[in-house]
């Protein structure tokens, strides 16, 4: 059975650590092997459109751009629903590859029984 975390990101740049964490976690994740699928949400919802992530600066801290297109490329990246409406984010101005999913295909991932979950 293969495994899956689901990594739930709800900070902006509002808690730069807690996004550089939730990228850095799932990037190790994916190389280790495991299945991820990363959820932006709320003001991570904004990393969901193109130069976002770029201008997004840590010391120290490793490139969430360069992690988010990884994550596209080799694991599943969903951007809110209702977070992407209350922002005024409309499908198709996303980043080519994140999906816009709902409430109801998280529950049903982080139900799986070979699902780990984590919320930033």
């Amino acid at each position: 059975m293969s495994r899956t975390l689901i990594i739930k990101l709800a900070s902006g740049s509002e808690a730069p650590e807690r996004v550089s964490q939730a990228f850095s976690v799932a990037s190790i994740a994916l190389a280790s092997g495991v299945k991820v699928s990363f959820w932006l949400t709320g003001e991570a919802s904004w990393f969901a459109l193109p130069d976002k992530a770029e201008k997004f600066e840590l010391a120290h801290a490793p490139s969430i751009a360069d992690a988010l297109i990884y994550l596209i490329a080799d694991g599943q990246v969903t951007l809110c629903t209702q977070c992407a409406l209350r922002r005024d984010i409309k499908d198709g101005e996303q980043i080519s590859g994140i999906r816009i999913a709902g409430a109801a295909v998280f529950v049903e991932e982080i139900t799986a029984e070979s699902a780990q979950a984590l919320v930033y």
